[in-house]
């Protein structure tokens, strides 16, 4: 099946980002990804570098060297002749999280918005396989789509200033975990004591696209 055509904005004069619709899935997770190894394998001449996001993919390119309509038409053309190989699913990592309470300091809040008790909110997310879709906002921060819909909600409307790390996360269709404290306006439920993210490893990242995860609740 090739990828959906995606609709093109000029980024400037040097730039183009491919725009594909919400909600972020992990098999266009895994399309925009090999569309960047296609550029990677064939880069146009002027080509200076692309980056993917959730549901977009932003091109980079030396206007002098490469005309506009000449790279819009080369990623066009790489959508519509992209097949992706079927990859068989990965065990999903376990990841043991202590729920609610100091750890989790939105459980409570999660449940009354999606009229649930907190132990079914707790269930929902810990029969959910989830796969990572981006590394991004900050370093090793990754991106889980796989959300059940019952607890699905927007972002907080007050961002914290500091979200502590090994905090899980949700907001949107999404879950997430924090790395490093920092700020933050996703929903804390939870909160599990693995380091995400080394500088000093030469793989920073504990997890990359296309891992899978199911959190469980930790004991003792």
């Amino acid at each position: 099946m090739p990828v959906e055509e995606p609709q093109l904005f000029d980024l400037g004069e040097s730039g183009l980002l491919l725009c594909w619709d919400l909600p972020p899935h992990p098999r266009r997770s895994r399309e925009i990804g090999a569309l960047g190894e296609r550029l990677a394998v064939s880069p146009p001449p002027g080509l200076i570098e692309w980056v993917p996001g959730l549901c977009s993919l932003a091109v980079y390119y030396d206007p002098t060297c490469l005309a506009r309509g000449a790279i819009a038409e080369k990623l066009l053309g790489l959508c519509a002749d992209l097949v992706l190989p079927f990859v068989h699913p990965s065990p999903p990592i376990v990841v043991p999280v202590c729920y609610g309470g100091e750890w989790g300091p939105d459980l409570e809040a999660v449940a009354r918005s999606a009229a649930l008790d907190p132990k079914e909110v707790i269930r929902l997310h810990t029969e959910a396989i989830f796969e990572v879709v981006l590394i991004g906002f900050a370093p090793g921060f990754p991106y889980l789509a796989g959300l059940p819909a019952p607890i699905r909600l927007p972002r907080r409307s007050t961002p914290r200033t500091e979200v502590a790390k090994g905090s899980v996360a949700v907001a949107g269709a999404l879950s997430g975990i924090y790395p490093r404290a920092g700020p933050g306006g996703w929903w804390v439920i939870g909160r599990t004591e693995w380091e995400w993210f080394d500088p000093c490893d030469p793989t920073p990242c504990r997890l990359a696209v296309g891992d899978r995860i199911r959190f469980c609740v930790r004991t003792g």
